[in-house]
């Protein structure tokens, strides 16, 4: 079987790493939500080896994942469903939010505001609106290609972000600047 590859998950996994080496240096076992591909995983676990690196997605992806990070084998992780009780102190997801519907993102964050315990970290990468307005008309285009696609789906705004984080016991410790107009925003839960 030929491995599938993310071309953004390659261009961003360096500056992605400069800070995870920061938030997660004290961390020791992160899960990773929608995995995709399981490339950031096979390039995060060896560079943070004091980290166990759990990745999880969808049922549909994870045969892909194995093929990048076979171990520990990959859980089933769909935010219409529980989550799977994992012991994990950090959560890593990347391009997640603005793939999925709001209701979703809202159940992204209740299961991971759930499953951290306190002072835990949240790392969400990806491209996010603030004020209401895109940063760059490459993230206005990007946008409408998405809801097009799907309607429910689409670029967030950081302060809804926030605030959904903070309904479920986050705050935000750090925003990110990232290349190619995108964020690594960093939440602690409350304790």
């Amino acid at each position: 079987m030929a491995r599938s590859f993310s071309e953004p998950s390659e261009r961003n996994r360096g500056p992605i790493l400069a800070v995870l080496r920061r938030v997660f240096a004290d961390r020791r076992r992160v899960l990773e939500v929608g995995s995709g591909t399981g490339q950031h995983a096979a390039y995060f676990a060896p560079e943070l080896a004091h980290l166990v690196w759990q990745t999880s997605d969808v049922a549909a992806n994870l045969p892909d994942i194995r093929e990048w990070a076979p171990e520990p084998p990959p859980l089933e992780l769909d935010v219409d469903r529980p989550f799977p009780a994992v012991d994990a102190d950090a959560v890593f997801s990347a391009n997640t939010c603005h793939i999925m519907s709001w209701a979703q993102v809202e159940r992204l964050f209740a299961g991971v505001g759930t499953l951290l315990p306190p002072g835990g970290v949240f790392a969400l990468y990806g491209p996010f609106n603030y004020g209401g307005r895109h940063t760059s008309d490459s993230n206005a285009r990007f946008d409408a290609m998405l809801r097009k696609r799907d309607p429910a789906s689409g670029l967030r705004d950081a302060e809804a972000i926030v605030a959904l984080a903070g309904r479920h016991g986050m705050a935000l410790a750090e925003d990110n600047a990232m290349p190619a107009n995108n964020r690594l925003l960093v939440f602690r839960r409350n304790g």
